[in-house]
């Protein structure tokens, strides 16, 4: 499904990442470790477009989204359509304040559906399917009493979870989460990676950057540890987590062993 050659991204003379090669297939979990700098959030924000890698390609289902041997500059529409085939899941949770759990998981949607041409024609049906979706994405995420409260009304176990549904009501081809239990305690924590884990039962397509280094080895078909902007080792969690070859990459989980 995603095919990533040869990326690199640059701020100023600091190189971040460095001819960064990948492929992830459908209905699988790949799983992004490493030591913060690494450029881990970096990549998932190259993928999401949020950043513009200084070379490289991203392949979506064959399609290229981003080459940069192709001069031409993407117009807005073309970006935010290139964009759609990720879901991103911040690890701050990023919901807008002034709108309710419902209205933030029914704001991109809508948006997008205001842009097509019979809008104004089939709007209240076009609302109501919005809206049905919205509302069956939440219960899914166990927030069916929970709706109509605003972020600050609802823990941080509970707005990550509105802010998964928000990234899946776009249908996106691969879910992106980038640290998405860093900033909750060890309780709030178990409560998102249970929705991960049920995610991944249910064989969603996921990029998964995590400090989690047990969660990783349980739910990835693939990891990938990231140091100094490259990668240095990937495999299966058996072979990552079980026998690193990379001197770099046992040294990294034996501070995690040590920490945990």
């Amino acid at each position: 499904m995603l095919e990533v050659k040869n990326l690199y991204k640059n701020f100023g003379s600091t190189k971040v990442l460095k001819d960064i090669s990948f492929s992830l297939e459908r209905g699988k979990a790949l799983a992004i470790i490493g030591s913060s700098g690494s450029g881990k959030t970096t990549l998932l924000r190259c993928l999401n477009f949020l950043e513009t890698p200084n070379e490289g390609q991203i392949i979506v289902n064959g399609e290229p989204l981003f080459d940069a041997a192709d001069h031409a500059a993407k117009s807005d529409a073309e970006i935010r359509r290139s964009r759609l085939h990720f879901g991103m899941v911040f690890q701050s949770f990023n919901l807008f304040p002034q709108y309710t759990a419902l209205e933030n998981v029914m704001l991109a949607p809508l948006l997008l559906a205001k842009e097509q041409p019979d809008y104004k024609k089939n709007k209240r049906e076009i609302h109501e399917q919005i809206e049905h979706r919205a509302i069956d994405l939440l219960t899914r995420m166990s927030l069916e009493g929970r709706m109509s409260h605003y972020p600050h009304q609802l823990s941080g176990g509970q707005q990550q979870r509105v802010a998964i549904a928000r990234a899946l009501a776009m249908t996106p081809d691969i879910l992106c989460f980038d640290e998405p239990t860093s900033a909750l305690d060890p309780e709030l924590t178990g409560e998102v990676l249970r929705v991960i884990r049920s995610l991944a039962d249910q064989h969603t397509t996921m990029i998964i950057v995590t400090h989690e280094m047990e969660f990783a080895r349980d739910v990835a078909d693939h990891v990938i540890f990231m140091d100094g902007g490259t990668i240095a080792e990937e495999g299966s969690p058996q072979d990552v987590f079980g026998n690193p070859k990379n001197e770099r990459t046992r040294a990294f989980l034996s501070r995690y062993s040590a920490n945990s």
